[in-house]
């Protein structure tokens, strides 16, 4: 069947915009048009497609099953006309740019290398770098603001329907300030209980591991509680008191190697989870995105021989 000629690109930007926002009314102010304007697009698309794209409610809009199937080609075939267009107006030999959608497991050690190494091999690449919990990250994949999400994501019901590659395994570890009471004996696991607890926050992939880890060392957890996937908080949180942080390995690395930070030994670790690239499995990768990957590959290669960090 040969594709009506009266769908136009205005109709896909305007469903992709109502698929992010969730609603007619932002994606006309984002879009800068007004509201009968865009549910005049909106109708014009599902007439022409013979199908009803969007589930109107009090709340908002969502996308009806034919939504989320349409999505998926409307979605790369908006990114690769845009990508065309920026190639030509850039030039042949433009860096591009790469959009990374980065979990907290890997912002500090695995994220700056990354950036380091792409800017040694290209002198003319953009790396715009979001954080956020994985669902967030991964839904902004789904509609194209974003070529990658690296980090630990496997158990995310979100990832279905995307590409997943493994890069390595990383253990949780608890970490304290230095002199803190439980680094002057031999470890009382019992004693773990009267100190603040830093968690990553409920219903996160890394919270999984970091619950498994006291299941499987039969603690309860403190009843005081920091909850967060900021390591910049958790990180100046107990350096100032005596708080515990049970923390992805390699986010606290660089600070138990320099002894600004002291690792409790529990005799055992948490076997770790996956870390790795997560892509649209329905939308092309740009040059830009494809050399990311490639680093990517590279690092975790390094990992896993014990070459880096």
């Amino acid at each position: 069947m040969n594709i009506d000629t009266r769908i136009k690109y205005r109709h896909l930007v305007c469903f992709l915009e109502m698929a992010r926002q969730g609603s007619l009314a932002r994606a006309a102010d984002v879009l800068a048009v007004s509201q009968p304007a865009m549910s005049k697009t909106l109708k014009e698309l599902e007439a022409l497609l013979t199908v009803s794209l969007f589930v109107r409610r009090k709340s908002g809009i969502s996308l009806t099953e034919a939504g989320v199937a349409f999505l998926r080609y409307a979605t790369p075939s908006v990114q690769a006309l845009r990508e065309g267009v920026n190639a030509l107006r850039g030039g042949e030999f433009s860096g591009g740019t790469v959009r990374l959608g980065v979990l907290s497991t890997v912002e500090s050690l695995l994220i700056p290398e990354l950036v380091q190494r792409l800017h040694a091999r290209h002198s003319a690449l953009v790396v715009s770098v979001v954080t956020g919990p994985s669902a967030y990250l991964l839904s902004q994949l789904r509609v194209g603001d974003i070529d990658l999400v690296v980090g630990r994501m496997t158990d995310s019901p979100d990832i279905q329907g995307m590409n997943f590659e493994h890069l390595y395994s990383e253990s949780m570890t608890l970490v304290v300030r230095p002199g803190h009471p439980l680094t002057q004996a031999p470890l009382d696991r019992r004693l773990l209980e009267r100190y603040p607890l830093v968690l990553p926050l409920a219903n996160t992939t890394i919270r999984t591991f970091a619950d498994s880890l006291f299941v499987q060392c039969g603690l309860t957890q403190s009843r005081q509680r920091l909850e967060t996937l900021s390591i910049t908080v958790s990180r100046r949180y107990v350096l100032r008191n005596d708080a515990v942080w049970i923390a992805p390995l390699d986010a606290v690395r660089l600070d138990l190697a320099s002894g600004e930070l002291q690792e409790l030994d529990l005799g055992l670790r948490e076997p770790g989870g996956s870390i790795g690239i997560c892509s649209n499995a329905h939308a092309p990768m740009s040059v830009a995105t494809q050399g990311c990957v490639e680093v990517l590959r590279e690092l975790g290669q390094a990992y896993c021989a014990s070459t880096y960090p």
